[in-house]
């Protein structure tokens, strides 16, 4: 990590290198257009770093959200999409998309059964498998997966296969990683079982090591053994994965090389639902990955088996050597909202959360994080609660509830407020504020100045949180990503380093898109 202290004299040279940058491109093209003038202007910089003011340790950050499929497809490596075909809901038969079927309706029938032994993941899939090895056709029939559009396999390395299977007979199957038409073998093993052993629900692990490159393939399962089998929660995760924690390796580096001091997880809108029932429910997110129900992620329209759950975002932050910064559901969703005199139980939630990432040991949330695989507690040192929805109805009310209680129980906790302290002072205690802005490349400019007008008489006041912002056209995004919106939001990022004192914290949103589903 880079010293805490800044090199005023560094930053002032990549200020004057920018500057100076931008004056020789400007008169480069004054010059194309006056090619007979050969005066010039003389143009000087003065810059004082004298004044410089103390960035304060934290500053720099990242904000992850559930959002353009940055952890589903992204960041947590698995690449079997639905791998519990829950996605359709509960109510059978159910759709199984991007399961797809291999043979035609005469070899092959597939139906979605409440038949799991898992209680919170009751959906199953049952093959009925009409054709034997002489009338099924070449290769057999099955089933197969195409990930989230694509599995990118590597020659040379290993995925690693978790699924559960019972059968009415012997179990002669393949399983195997293929081209997206099938008609090329990335990587394959024939998977037998007597029948005693598959009679039930029977968890399997192989290992596929792939021989081929391919960035569009999928995953197949087929037999030609004539009868009944049933499948769920199916799992292929590559072997390389970032010290074995399920994050892809390659999008780490990428975030290890931001140097982030603060990770912000996991929402944003995610964390809220547009309705409650569509929350992020930690407490659904811990434990072993078969017993996740998952859930549908209802304001970015898609489902999640929620694999990347409280505790890898935990994880996450610590193998980044960044702080935790925690944004917990305070009971209210886009949509709908708990009334304050109900808030009791979200509350406790929040305090259990609390306790899974920094109680001891031997506490009772603090024992599962051990039991999990990480007695030592994390640096969980910042709680945001919720986002957004500062003049919602029961906001206030239900802030203060989820205050008191953090600070009875933890009160070296920073409580993060939703509410823009900018504009008017907050009616409510807090340690920082959040501030969101998505706007054009011209109202971000004029941001620039915003923090140097806060009020700097009150030394208890609670600093800033610029948490999300971006240069964003909603309605016309071709202007998205553009030099114009760079500048800009270069601008109002060196307005808030000049600005530390009021401004302990900034992260920029989103930080992942992946370009099949991009949502922001």
């Amino acid at each position: 990590m880079a010293s805490s202290k800044p090199n005023f004299d560094h930053i002032m040279v990549w200020l004057l290198v920018g500057a100076f940058t931008i004056l020789r491109v400007c008169s480069a093209h004054n010059h194309n257009h006056s090619l007979t003038d050969n005066k010039y202007p003389s143009t000087s910089l003065s810059v004082d770093i004298s004044r410089g003011r103390q960035i304060p340790p934290i500053f720099f950050g990242i904000f992850f959200e559930e959002i353009n499929h940055a952890g589903a497809g992204g960041l947590w490596a698995e690449l079997i999409s639905n791998r519990g075909f829950e996605a359709g809901g509960r109510h059978i038969p159910s759709m199984i998309s991007p399961w797809g079927a291999i043979g035609d309706e005469e070899a092959i029938s597939i139906v979605t059964e409440l038949s799991s032994c898992f209680k919170n993941n009751p959906v199953a899939l049952r093959m009925d498998i009409h054709c034997d090895q002489t009338t099924c056709p070449p290769g057999g029939v099955g089933i197969y997966n195409p990930g989230y559009w694509g599995m990118n396999i590597e020659e040379g390395n290993g995925y690693k296969v978790v699924f559960h299977i019972k059968s009415t007979g012997p179990l002669d199957s393949v399983m195997s990683l293929v081209s997206e038409d099938g008609t090329q073998v990335l990587a394959f093993q024939r998977v037998t079982a007597d029948a005693a052993k598959v009679k039930d629900w029977t968890k399997l692990e192989i290992t596929l090591q792939a021989r081929a490159s391919y960035k569009n393939a999928r995953f197949q399962f087929t037999t030609t053994q004539k009868g009944t089998i049933w499948l769920d929660q199916v799992s292929v995760m590559p072997n390389n994965t970032y010290k074995g924690h399920g994050f892809r390796t390659d999008l780490m580096e990428m975030l290890l090389n931001l140097k982030p001091r603060f990770l912000r997880f996991p929402g944003g809108c995610y964390v809220e639902g547009r309705l409650l029932s569509n929350a992020f429910r930690w407490k659904e997110t811990v434990g072993p990955w078969e017993e996740r129900p998952g859930h549908f992620g209802d304001v970015w329209n898609y489902w999640s088996d929620d694999g990347l759950g409280y505790l890898e975002y935990l994880q996450l932050a610590e193998d980044l050597g960044a702080e935790p910064v925690w944004v917990v559901n305070n009971g209210i969703g886009l949509q709908d909202q708990v009334d304050t005199h109900l808030i009791g139980p979200f509350v406790q939630e929040m305090l259990d959360s609390v306790e899974f990432a920094i109680g001891s040991p031997n506490s009772t949330w603090g024992s599962l994080r051990a039991k999990l695989g990480h007695p030592t507690p994390f640096n969980l040192r910042h709680i945001a609660f919720g986002n957004e929805g500062c003049d919602l109805k029961s906001y206030t009310g239900n802030y203060l509830k989820f205050y008191k209680a953090l600070k009875k129980n933890y009160p070296n906790i920073k409580v993060i407020s939703n509410c823009d302290a900018t504009q008017k002072p907050l009616d409510h205690p807090a340690d920082l504020y959040d501030f969101h802005r998505y706007t054009n490349d011209t109202d971000m400019l004029g941001l620039t100045h915003l923090f140097g007008k806060i009020r700097r008489d009150d030394p208890h006041a609670p600093k800033a949180f610029v948490s999300e912002y971006a240069v964003i056209y909603p309605q016309d995004k071709m202007k998205n990503g553009s030099f114009g919106g760079a500048l800009a939001e270069a601008a109002f990022l060196l307005s808030l380093e000049q600005n530390s004192d009021v401004v302990e914290m900034v992260s920029y949103a989103p930080l992942f898109v992946n370009l099949n589903d991009r949502t922001s």
